[in-house]
């Protein structure tokens, strides 16, 4: 008779050995018939039911991300009317801030309150905010209702993930991932695409008001589909009460903590001076809380982000090189289409920069997609990653030498690995993650990823505008020669559009300073996303259906 190979079941750690290898204790599941011998769905879910469920976070997901997108071409409207344009970077601002601060929060509350009436909370605040954004009345009115809509949201797209994972099982995560990431570009393209169309012919309140009757009746249907006690440990208990008995001292220090850098960083971004009073405060209250939070964090029996997720590993490399990773992909998205290479070095018009990354934006969705899929079939967790570190790796390496002079095909292809990169890691480490992770702590995992990939999105954009505003004002002064010396440099620093209006040879000087400023950056980028791949080398994941239940 054939023997029957088999595989350990452990918690799963980089010290292990190969993952991958058969041992005698628990029955290796074969690689494409394993999934037919659970369950299609888990918490004797039907399908019917499920799909029910399901429809309603890709909903909840499409509005967030929608929402999130919106102000990218609307806000030029909305400022105006109110005659507050320097405000216009807060509309998302404080969408961002909440939507961070509060995603590991509610990951972890929800094990002891319960994802269902955590999910219906969520969404109905952010169903109230969005009616409040119709309705304000003045620009800081919209602002307030903004960073309520960021926490509303924040928290039902990260309970909506909590949710699919307590449904589905690990072996098919990565298909339903697939879905989620076709909304999500969908969701980020179309309100980037459509917020500035909205406001200029319904109206800046009727972008926020068509939304309201969807997210009504998707919170009517949460409330009768999903199951009360899904995804609860215990006995369900007041909000007020968890945080109490869980830790309610590290949830406030990580909301002030986060919050401040967040606001810090945004402040620094928007007024540019690092001796801004917000900026030095802000920062200040993120280096003390920090540490506090730590402390607290290592005496808790139900922290609200366990240390062993960034301490040891494999949870450890995968919550930092997707850190990075996503701090790269928005250095990369910053300063290439916005305000910098296209703008500054092509002289592009902002329209036609926003049209150059619809490729690689459609690229990075597609492989998103393929590799959900992908990892479903193949059952195996490392390749993506490694995948994703290489080519983001190989891709940022061409973008150091990128130049004004080169033809437009390529200064849009050099776009296309990075965006592959990213399809390939962000699905990747999402599932891997889960993985390596036992079923009760899916919830606490989940929100703590989220939130490390918003402040590497924060860290991404503030790092490389420090780098470049710092380069650039060196090579102006290596490159800029002339009697209008002094007030060129000043146009140049003030405003990236002053490039295209400069006069010969004061232009051919700006472009140069530019690309040296851009170049300076690029590099730094490619040292880190070394740092990422080298993280995840050594990383040893199970192959899905090896997980402990």
């Amino acid at each position: 008779m054939p023997r029957v190979m088999t595989r350990t079941t452990t918690s799963m750690s980089c010290d292990d050995a190969n993952m991958d290898a058969p041992t005698e204790t628990t029955p290796l599941l074969p690689s494409q018939d394993a999934p037919k011998d659970k369950p299609q769905f888990l918490n004797e879910t039907s399908p019917g039911r499920f799909w029910v469920i399901f429809s309603q976070v890709l909903i909840v997901q499409f509005i967030g991300c929608f929402e999130g997108a919106i102000m990218a071409s609307s806000h030029p409207v909305i400022t105006s009317y109110f005659g507050a344009a320097r405000s216009a970077s807060w509309l998302s601002t404080s969408f961002l801030l909440t939507s961070t601060a509060f995603q590991p929060l509610v990951g972890r509350l929800s094990d002891t309150v319960g994802r269902k009436p955590l999910f219906v909370w969520c969404l109905a605040i952010f169903s109230f905010a969005t009616v409040w954004c119709a309705f304000a009345g003045s620009i800081e009115s919209l602002i307030l209702a903004r960073a309520m809509c960021g926490a509303g949201a924040g928290g039902s797209m990260t309970l909506g993930s909590i949710i699919t994972s307590d449904i589905v099982p690990i072996e098919r995560r990565g298909v339903y991932q697939s879905y989620s990431s076709i909304i999500y570009g969908v969701g980020c393209a179309l309100g980037a695409a459509l917020g500035g169309i909205m406001a200029e012919t319904l109206g800046w309140r009727w972008e926020f008001g068509v939304q309201v009757p969807v997210m009504l009746l998707s919170l009517g249907v949460s409330i009768v589909a999903i199951p009360g006690d899904i995804g609860l440990q215990g006995s369900s208990k007041g909000i007020w009460v968890a945080i109490k008995e869980f830790d309610g001292k590290g949830s406030v220090l990580l909301v002030t903590s986060t919050t401040a850098l967040i606001l810090g960083l945004a402040t620094y971004l928007i007024s540019s001076p690092g001796t801004h009073p917000i900026v030095i405060s802000s920062l200040a209250v993120f280096a003390a809380c920090i540490p506090v939070f730590l402390w607290v964090e290592s005496r808790v029996a139900n922290p609200v982000m366990p240390l062993n997720l960034i301490w040891n590993r494999p949870r450890a490399n995968l919550l930092f090189s997707n850190f990075i990773a996503t701090m790269l992909t928005h250095s990369i998205l910053f300063n290439i289409p916005r305000p910098l290479y296209f703008q500054a070095v092509l002289l592009s018009s902002p329209s036609s920069s926003g049209l150059r990354l619809i490729f690689p934006s459609v690229l990075s969705s597609v492989t998103s997609t393929i590799t959900g899929f992908a990892i479903t079939w193949t059952r195996r967790l490392k390749w993506p990653l490694i995948s994703g570190a290489v080519c983001y790796l190989f891709g940022i390496l061409p973008l150091c030498l990128l130049q004004h002079d080169l033809p437009p095909i390529l200064s849009l292809l050099v776009l296309v690995p990075s965006a592959i990169g990213q399809g390939f890691q962000f699905p990747g480490t999402f599932v891997a993650i889960l993985a390596a992770s036992e079923q009760g702590e899916q919830a606490v995992v989940t929100g703590t990823l989220l939130l490390w990939r918003n402040l590497g999105m924060v860290l991404g954009i503030a790092a490389s505008s420090l780098i470049v505003q710092n380069a650039l004002v060196r090579y102006l002064n290596v490159f800029v020669h002339g009697d209008h010396r002094d007030e060129v440099i000043r146009q140049v620093r003030a405003s990236v559009k002053a490039v295209s209006l400069l006069e010969p040879p004061y232009q051919e000087q700006a472009i140069r300073s530019y690309e040296s400023a851009l170049r300076l950056m690029f590099a730094c980028c490619t040292f880190i996303a070394a740092v990422s791949l080298l993280l995840l080398i050594p990383v040893k994941l199970p192959r899905l259906g090896s997980r402990k239940a």
